[in-house]
C-alpha cells in the first residue's frame, strides 16, 4: 500500500474545487494522510470509484423496471420542447466551462453551495449520457412528486432544491428498497424512520407512504441543519448518519467542511453530494441535453385514494372489485403482507387506479364480507380425477371482470388464470374462458406415461446471452422481456454491472 498526502490527493487534480467553497478558514492539516493503492488513486481521480461505489446506479436500474411508463413524452409536443432543434437521438456535448457557468447560475438562486468539479462531471455524464432513458423517467416522475415535496419543504423553511435529494436516494421510485434496508422515496432506515414517526409493524411500513415519509424527511433535514449549519454536511449525514460525519470531522482536524472530510467518509457517501449537484444541474438543464420527461402513465393522474375502515386483504379487493393484483401491490407498497390493517380507530388509505375507486366505494360492504381467499389449484392424483369434459366455456360480457366471473361460478381468480394460462388480471369482451365445474382439469398422460396437469406448463428453457459493448442489465432485460432482478437471480449476480463477453443465462 502507498501513502499519499491529502493535499496530493485532492488539490492536484481539483485545484479549483476548494476555491469554490466559501470557507476562508479552510486549510489542509499537513499531518493527515490517506491510505490508497495506485488503482484506487486512479479511479478516484477519474471519478469512476465515486460512481461505482454509490447506490445511484442500483436505483436507476430499479426505476427502469416500473411498468406504467408510456413510450411517449409527457403530454407536451417534443417539437415545442426541443427549442435547440436537436436530432432525435443526438447527445449534446459541452465544455467544462459551460457546466461551470450553469452550476454557478443555479448556486446564485439557492443557499446550497453548488459547485462543479471532476466528481460532479462524472455524475453529469452518468445522468445525461449513460443513463439518459432513466433520467427521462425521473423527469416524468418529478411531475408526480415534486409538487408535494415543494409544499412540505416550504412548510419547514427548507431550500426547495432538496427535492432533488429524493432523485439521488431512490430515482423517485416509490417502491425502492436498498440492500442496506432503506425504503421508500427518501430511503429511510428502520430506526431513523421510527425516530421521525414512521410506523413499522409486521403488516405496515410507513416508509413507503410518500406523504408521511416526505414529512419525516423534512423534519430530519431540519434537525441535521440545526446541528451542522452546512448543507453539504447535512446531505452527508443524511446518507451515512451523523455519527459517521462526526468521526470524519474529527479525523479531518475538526474542519466542518464537506470537501475537507471527504476522504474520511464511507466510499458510498463520497459520491453523494456530487450526485446531488449533478442531478440538480440536469433537471434544470434537461432540455439543453435533449432529454425530455417520459409520461409515467397512471402514476401521474390515473390514481386516487379511498379510505379503508376495516381490515381487508388485497385478495378480497382483487376478487370483488377486479383491481389487478399488480396494481394493488405497486401503488400500496406500505402494506407489506398485502393486508390493510385498518380499523375505525386507525383508518388507512388505499391507492387504486381511478377507474376502480367508485366501484370500491359501491362494493365496500361486499369487500369486507368476502373472506374467501384464492387457493392454489388442487394437485390431481389417481384417486381424484374429474372427467375431462367437466368444464364450460364462458364468453366475457361487457362490464365483467375476472372477479365477477369467479364469483358467478364459485371458483377463484387464481383458478381461472391457471386454467386459461392468463398472466394478467385483465380480460376483454368476447374472450373465451374455460371454467372447470369441479375445480380442476383432468390429469393427462404424456408419451412417457407420467401424469401431468392439463395446464400444459412446460419447464423453463435456458439460453445464453453474451454481453456486448454498451449493454447493461437494463437493456438486456428489455430485450428478453424479463426484469433486472430476474437476470441477477438467474446468474447469481450481486451487483448491476456486467462486462463485455460475460455469459448470462436467460430463462423462458
Amino acid at each position: 500500500m502507498k501513502y499519499i498526502h491529502l493535499i496530493l490527493l485532492i488539490f492536484s487534480p481539483f485545484a479549483t474545487l476548494f476555491a469554490q467553497v466559501n470557507d476562508p478558514d479552510y486549510a489542509v492539516p499537513d499531518s493527515l494522510e490517506v491510505e490508497l493503492n495506485d488503482k484506487e488513486i486512479q479511479d478516484i481521480n477519474s471519478g469512476k470509484a465515486v460512481i461505482d461505489e454509490s447506490a445511484v446506479m442500483e436505483m436507476l436500474d430499479m426505476v427502469s423496471s416500473i411498468s406504467y411508463f408510456k413510450d411517449v413524452y409527457l403530454d407536451i409536443d417534443t417539437a415545442v420542447m426541443n427549442i435547440y432543434d436537436y436530432a432525435k437521438d443526438e447527445v449534446p456535448v459541452f465544455d467544462d466551462s459551460i457546466y461551470q457557468q450553469r452550476i454557478e447560475a443555479l448556486a446564485r438562486e439557492t443557499t446550497i453551495p453548488l459547485t462543479f468539479n471532476s466528481y460532479v462531471k462524472s455524475f453529469i455524464d452518468l445522468y445525461a449520457n449513460r443513463r439518459r432513458q432513466q433520467s427521462s423517467r425521473m423527469l416524468g416522475l418529478s411531475y408526480v412528486y415534486f409538487p408535494m415535496f415543494e409544499e412540505y419543504l416550504a412548510k419547514y423553511n427548507l431550500p426547495l432544491e432538496l427535492k432533488y435529494l429524493a432523485m439521488v436516494e431512490s430515482a423517485l421510485n416509490p417502491t425502492a428498497g436498498s440492500k442496506a434496508g432503506a425504503k421508500g422515496l427518501w430511503q429511510f432506515m428502520l430506526g431513523t424512520g421510527k425516530d421521525y414517526g414512521l410506523r413499522v409493524t409486521s403488516l405496515l411500513d410507513e416508509r413507503y407512504d410518500p406523504m408521511k415519509e416526505t414529512v419525516a424527511a423534512c423534519q430530519y433535514l431540519q434537525s441535521l441543519y440545526a446541528r451542522y449549519e452546512d448543507w453539504f454536511l447535512v446531505l452527508a449525514a443524511y446518507n451515512s448518519g451523523p455519527g459517521t460525519v462526526n468521526k470524519a470531522i474529527i479525523r479531518a482536524g475538526g474542519k466542518r467542511n464537506y470537501w475537507a472530510i471527504w476522504p474520511y467518509l464511507p466510499r458510498e457517501t463520497r459520491g453523494y453530494v456530487p450526485a446531488f449537484i449533478a442531478v440538480t444541474y440536469l433537471m434544470n438543464y434537461a432540455t439543453e441535453h435533449n432529454i425530455y420527461p417520459t409520461n409515467p402513465g397512471l402514476l401521474l393522474h390515473g390514481t386516487d385514494t379511498v379510505v379503508v375502515n376495516q381490515r381487508v386483504g388485497f385478495n378480497q379487493i382483487n376478487e370483488v372489485v377486479g383491481v389487478p393484483m399488480t396494481d394493488l401491490v405497486f401503488f400500496n407498497p406500505q402494506y407489506i403482507k398485502r393486508i390493510v390493517p385498518a380499523s375505525k380507530d386507525f383508518p388507512c388509505s388505499l391507492r387504486l387506479p381511478m377507474k376502480y375507486t367508485l366501484r370500491f366505494v359501491q362494493l365496500e360492504d361486499s369487500i369486507y364480507a368476502y373472506t374467501k381467499k384464492a387457493e392454489p389449484v388442487p394437485v390431481v392424483t389417481e384417486e381424484k380425477v374429474v372427467p375431462v369434459n367437466d368444464y364450460i366455456i364462458h364468453t366475457v360480457k361487457k362490464g365483467e371482470s375476472l372477479g365477477s366471473v369467479a364469483r358467478k361460478y364459485n371458483v377463484t381468480v387464481s383458478n381461472i388464470k391457471h386454467w386459461n394460462r392468463l398472466k394478467r388480471d385483465t380480460i376483454h369482451v368476447g374472450q373465451k374462458l374455460k371454467i372447470y365445474r369441479s375445480g380442476a382439469p383432468k390429469a393427462q398422460v404424456n408419451k412417457s406415461g407420467s401424469k401431468s396437469s392439463s395446464s400444459g406448463k412446460q419447464p423453463a428453457t435456458v439460453r445464453t446471452h453474451t454481453v456486448k459493448k454498451g449493454e447493461t442489465l437494463n437493456s438486456i432485460s428489455n430485450k428478453y422481456g424479463c426484469s433486472v432482478n430476474d437476470l441477477k437471480k438467474w446468474n447469481n449476480l450481486k451487483s448491476n454491472t456486467v462486462k463485455v463477453g460475460q455469459k448470462l443465462k436467460i430463462k423462458k
